[in-house]
């Protein structure tokens, strides 16, 4: 029978523990590890929709993007049923589901956030963006049209519109960070990219970039693309074991919107 440990030891063999930015909390953040996992569900949040789920189609195990708790963004003081993350850890632990969260250093490994996001974009020659293997940089078979870029990435990535700013340029060589990596776009400038594909990016983001087309196709659309890939792999891995991806997305709360010339 398959071990939850077993589960984590492999996904520290694809993404180890050691790539993870020093803020990050990854691994295994609740439940037992030597509980017996027959059906796995992953999912990008670990939201109290994605534990009800997980309760519903009978899994033991959570295998997750985010972290649940103790990272940078969501410290735990205290475990209540009447806030967002009490209510999460709460149905956990008393459903007997574990959470494996594979965060900054699945967007790091080979193989995933980042890697996945730049292929699903077409790009060619991955290079990594970063020192910490943060984002990657590539490039398009062919030079084309920032609008008509941006229609691919809306349809490739299943968002529902996007944010943008023009700088000028074609496209060709773009640099791409899952999840909110404004902090790079130094970096995408330096390595000479016309373009960068990110979220989150802030007013002043697209207000003082000179030079880059910046594109913010938001956080869940650009890091999504890893869910299909992970159940993959663990199916793959672990043949006994019935893999499943969340139903329950994240809630888009931002329409984005793209506005022709």
């Amino acid at each position: 029978m398959t071990t939850v440990r077993e589960i984590e030891s492999f996904l520290y063999g694809w993404a180890p523990r050691e790539l993870a930015e020093s803020w990050d909390n990854v691994g295994l953040l609740v439940g037992d590890p030597e509980a017996t996992v027959e059906r796995v569900l992953v999912a990008l949040d670990l939201t109290p929709q994605v534990a009800e789920e997980a309760l519903e189609r009978g899994c033991q195990l959570i295998v997750a993007h985010h972290p649940v708790m103790n990272c940078a963004w969501h410290p735990v003081q205290t475990v209540r049923a009447d806030d967002r993350q009490g209510r999460t850890l709460t149905a956990l632990l008393r459903g007997g589901v574990a959470a494996i969260c594979m965060h900054t250093n699945l967007d790091a490994a080979e193989g995933g956030v980042n890697d996945i996001l730049a292929e699903k974009l077409g790009l060619t020659q991955p290079e990594m963006l970063t020192e910490e293997k943060i984002g990657r940089i590539g490039t398009l078979k062919c030079e084309i049209p920032l609008v008509e870029f941006t229609h691919s990435v809306i349809e490739l990535l299943g968002c529902n519109g996007l944010r943008y700013v023009d700088a000028g340029r074609p496209v060709h060589r773009v640099a791409v960070g899952g999840g909110a990596c404004g902090c790079y776009i130094p970096q995408a400038v330096a390595a000479g990219c016309d373009t960068f594909v990110t979220s989150d990016l802030k007013y002043n983001d697209f207000l003082d970039t000179e030079g880059l087309n910046l594109i913010d196709a938001g956080h869940f659309p650009t890091e999504n693309v890893v869910c299909p890939a992970l159940r993959d792999r663990l199916q793959r891995a672990f043949p006994a074991v019935d893999v499943l991806c969340s139903t329950s997305h994240s809630r888009e709360i931002i329409q984005y919107c793209i506005k022709e010339k």
